[in-house]
């Protein structure tokens, strides 16, 4: 939403400053449809030719997340808290029991809880893979957050392939403009013959390439691929509450110790109070008992 709020607030101070300085809209409706057809027809074939069938699909994915924001909210936040809270005291006191659940979640009645988190794969394979290896006896502390970190940075880094792509393609927009600018100019020359005022529309019609090569980098693909980074950071600081739980509980915390140290690493504009988490926690108990 706040995306589509800048866009729009971009084209009105432009266009209603150039409008309001005395500039003739005409002449740019007039080259606009061939300059973005030369522009960003060719910025997109550079983007086909320069990536992956993989990165081209998630750069559309990463569009959308763009102007829809992160994908998980507040409340999924304390979702997951929960959930690591159940399977930690539940792998506590009794592993085989957990295991059981980490082995199949789409079956398991604790993941069947939190729906959201247990159709992400990202998520359950970094809850599943992780509380598996110390079932396993792989419980040094040092060494589970160490090889998580691994995990997790390299997750981030292939989502992030699409924002560097587009960041890309962002650079290359100033000179695409320049090219099709050029263009323009060729045109020109080709009918140098015809009057001042005539010259005058079809230079200025060139120009118009320029301006739109910098407009799309500069209030358009550049933000966005700035957005893009931010939501996949967003995703990041998500899994990353599954590694604070994990390891809180490797250092014999109790699972409600582990998920307060989890609760705190979080950024303010997503951590639940700690309020909503205790009485969320004690729903869970009660339940239970």
């Amino acid at each position: 939403m706040f995306s589509i709020i800048g866009l729009v607030f971009i084209v009105l101070m432009v266009f209603g400053g150039y409008v309001m300085a005395g500039g003739k809209m005409e002449i740019i409706t007039h080259a606009a449809p061939y300059e973005i057809m030369i522009i960003m027809g060719s910025a997109v074939g550079a983007f086909v030719m320069g990536n992956d069938l993989h990165v081209v699909k998630q750069a559309a994915g990463d569009l959308v997340a763009a102007i829809t924001g992160p994908k998980w909210k507040k409340s999924d936040y304390q979702d997951l808290l929960c959930l690591m809270f159940e399977l930690l005291r539940l792998a506590k006191d009794s592993p085989v029991a957990a295991e059981a659940h980490i082995e199949d979640p789409t079956e398991s009645t604790i993941f069947s809880r939190y729906p959201k988190i247990t159709s992400d794969h990202e998520a359950c394979e970094l809850i599943c893979d992780t509380i598996r290896s110390i079932l396993m006896n792989f419980d040094d502390p040092h060494q589970v957050e160490d090889l998580f970190e691994k995990q997790l940075d390299g997750l981030h880094e292939e989502k992030l392939h699409s924002a560097h792509a587009l960041q890309g393609m962002a650079d290359a927009l100033p000179a695409l403009g320049i090219v099709a600018a050029v263009l323009g100019i060729i045109k020109t020359m080709a009918s140098i013959d015809k009057p001042p005022e005539v010259l005058g529309q079809m230079i200025g019609g060139a120009l118009v390439g320029t301006f739109l090569g910098v407009f799309f980098a500069y209030c358009l693909v550049g933000p966005l691929a700035n957005k893009v980074i931010g939501v996949r950071e967003a995703e990041k600081n998500f899994y990353a509450l599954i590694r604070e739980s994990i390891v809180a509980s490797l250092h014999l915390h109790t699972p409600q110790m582990c998920i307060e140290v989890a609760r705190r690493n979080l950024p303010g504009g997503t951590r639940p109070s700690f309020s909503d988490v205790d009485e969320a926690l004690k729903a869970l108990k009660k339940e239970a008992a």
